[in-house]
């Protein structure tokens, strides 16, 4: 099986590499056949990557312990979900599962432009399989997941107890479908480029696909802060870790050119910008890759040490260089139609919403290879801290804030003074009116970046909703249709427009939840034996005594507490700390008590033989909020995604054009 398993991967390289020939000569005239060769080549790459992976997946199901990456990741006391996730688990099954992925990618953009963009298939897909021929190169010299051993073991090594994790089942694939997804506008950008078809018309064709990668890698990062959350024991979901960077530069990168596409498609500008900005993401993407397998950063995301780094970074170098050369070249083909006509107008807060999505992603770039550089220069790795990374984050992060609510609220090309009165005056008015509470409950003096983000908060959730408002407003008074019924209405006939409206609003409650349980959160250590109460910012504690459970995975040592809070009880909590014998390590199982006002998070430290239960107590105030948000951002990019019917792609009743403009 390990020898099919090989042999699948290196036909799947012979089949890229000649796609690859086959796409590039399909552009001569006359070459049809040529054509249909690069299609099939990537069909059948599509089948013998799958091929390899169910192999794979068949020697973890059934225990192949003779497969060096089952034995290393895998025993027979796992359930089956979790032996699968051992495919993940290590670098090699890893790297097949990005190879896979894009395989299938990139066989299904094939088969929906198979009679499409002619001009640009061809160059589309001598990318996409050149860069599936890099990972099935990789997978075939450098890293196996085929590898055996000499001798069979009776019993495999494990999982590593951090990952045997529901959320750790589904996080690192729906990353990675991010990361892959977006090798398919980068390979548009690129036939654009290369056939000079400079237009709109390869946005148009990636923009969903744009849209999807965007919406996984959004909910791959929120994923892993929810396991971060409740595995690792420290109250918090997000470090400014290497890794977690790695996979915010391509989301912020990404999220600037969903804006910026917008104002080439309204306007016809930004047309270099944009073409810099996915070449750019997906660079980011790939740098990813390279961050976790380089053994360039210390991360507890990251694989351990690999000799992969300087093939990752050769191959980055030299795809990057290429398409800048590309970019450069084709400068004189790609001047905008038309100039900025006033820094008030909406074509204006994009290019400054792009210009500081670009430069907090550079920030966290340079924080992230920092220790590397400084290891390269001075011979000693310096790294960077959170304190750092939030001196940042936070000033661009509030400006990018009040721009997701005014940059709906201001007309295309110019902006007059009348209209910013009249458009402002409610959201204003209504933020005024709410800031004084908040003033008055916070103390400015710690505090001050929390209450001015929750005031602009509010203000940025009225300009939003009032965008809705005026457009069910004026569905409403074209008549024959009820309210709920003229929102939906508007949402459907311009599903990209609202459903993005709806993205806003799902971060401003996530940047609800991040401020407040930032903010305010309060940690105490407390120590209790048998019997006693303790209390924590007006929650009590009482030890009910210790716990222990044993099974053939795991022994667990824990503690039963009894909570409450004002006098009464509220329930009970029961953190742990289990041994794997498997892997002989350690790991604590978190007790939470979560609620939308606050999370408390105790953390069993350690118990003595007398029951005396040594604890860390947080009360994080608001971060249910955060998963809230991001819930809501996953709806809101479906539906800007969401395919719109035939019959509703029409342009607007006059009457509803004139009432818009009256709005």
């Amino acid at each position: 099986m390990a020898l099919f398993g090989r042999v699948l991967v290196l036909l799947a390289l012979g089949c890229a590499a000649f796609g690859v020939i086959a796409a590039l000569n399909s552009r001569r005239p006359r070459r049809r056949i040529w054509q249909r060769s690069a299609e099939r080549a990537v069909y059948v790459t599509a089948g013998l990557m799958s091929g390899a992976i169910l192999v794979m997946v068949w020697a973890l199901v059934t225990d192949d312990f003779s497969f060096a990456a089952v034995a290393d990741y895998s025993n027979s006391t796992l359930s089956v979900p979790y032996k699968i996730g051992g495919l993940w688990a290590s670098e090699a099954g890893s790297l097949l599962l990005f190879a896979w992925i894009l395989s299938m990618f990139s066989a299904y953009v094939t088969w929906l432009n198979r009679r499409r963009h002619r001009e640009l298939m061809p160059i589309v897909v001598a990318v996409l399989m050149t860069v599936v021929g890099f990972f099935a190169v990789l997978l075939s010299f450098a890293t196996s997941p085929f590898n055996t051993l000499a001798q069979r073991p009776i019993e495999g090594g494990g999982l590593n107890p951090l990952l045997q994790n529901p959320y750790m089942l589904i996080h690192p694939p729906i990353l990675y479908l991010g990361y892959v997804g977006l090798a398919i506008p980068f390979a548009f950008a690129i036939a654009a480029l290369w056939t000079r078809r400079l237009d709109s018309e390869w946005i148009t064709s990636v923009r969903r696909w744009t849209l999807v990668s965007w919406i996984l890698l959004a909910v791959g990062i929120l994923l892993g802060a929810r396991w971060a959350y409740g595995e690792l024991g420290w109250g918090g979901y997000w470090a400014w870790d290497p890794v977690e960077n790695a996979a915010l530069m391509p989301w912020l990168m990404t999220t600037a050119f969903l804006h910026s596409i917008m104002v080439q498609e309204r306007r016809g500008m930004l047309r270099v910008w944009n073409m810099l900005l996915i070449i750019t993401a997906y660079a980011l993407s790939l740098f990813g890759t390279f961050l976790t397998r380089s053994g360039i950063v210390s991360s507890i995301h990251a694989f351990g040490a690999s000799t992969l780094g300087p093939w990752f970074l050769t191959f980055i170098l030299t795809l990057t260089t290429a398409s800048l050369l590309l970019l450069v070249s084709r400068l004189p083909d790609l001047r905008s139609r038309h100039s900025l006509e006033s820094f008030v107008s909406r074509e204006a807060v994009f290019l400054y919403n792009n210009l500081l999505l670009v430069g907090l992603t550079f920030a966290v770039f340079w924080g992230t290879v920092f220790p590397v550089i400084t290891q390269v220069v001075r011979g000693q790795s310096i790294t960077v801290g959170t304190g750092y990374y939030n001196q940042v984050a936070l000033p661009i992060g509030l400006v990018l804030l009040i721009l997701t609510g005014i940059g709906p609220m201001i007309p295309w090309r110019k902006a007059s003074l009348r209209q910013l009165m009249r458009r402002f005056m409610v959201p204003l008015a209504v933020t005024a009116i709410a800031a004084v509470p908040m003033l008055l409950l916070t103390d400015l003096g710690t505090s001050t970046w929390a209450t001015l983000t929750l005031v602009t908060c509010v203000f940025v959730v009225v300009c939003i909703l009032g965008e809705f408002w005026r457009g069910t407003q004026v569905r409403h008074a074209l008549g024959g249709v009820g309210w709920f019924g003229s929102l939906y209405e508007l949402v459907a006939r311009n599903r990209r427009r609202y459903g993005g409206y709806v993205v806003h609003l799902g971060i401003v409650v996530l940047i609800v939840g991040l401020t407040g349980s930032q903010a305010f959160a309060t940690e105490h250590d407390i120590a209790i034996r048998p019997g006693q109460t303790a209390s924590v910012r007006g929650y009590s504690f009482k030890n009910l005594g210790a716990t222990q459970e044993n099974s053939p995975n795991v022994q667990e040592t824990g503690v039963l507490l009894a909570e409450g809070h004002g006098g009464s009880y509220i329930g009970t909590m029961h953190p742990s700390i289990g041994f794997y014998p498997a892997s002989q390590q350690r790991l604590t199982e978190v007790a939470l008590d979560s609620s939308p006002i606050r999370d408390v998070y105790v953390v069993l430290v350690g118990i003595d033989r007398s029951g005396l239960a040594r604890l860390s107590v947080f009360v994080n105030p608001l971060v249910i909020w955060v998963w809230i948000g991001g819930l809501i951002m996953l709806i809101g990019g479906l539906v800007a995604a969401w395919p719109t019917p035939r019959t509703q792609r029409q342009v607007q009743p006059e009457a509803a054009s004139k009432a818009v403009r009256a709005s």
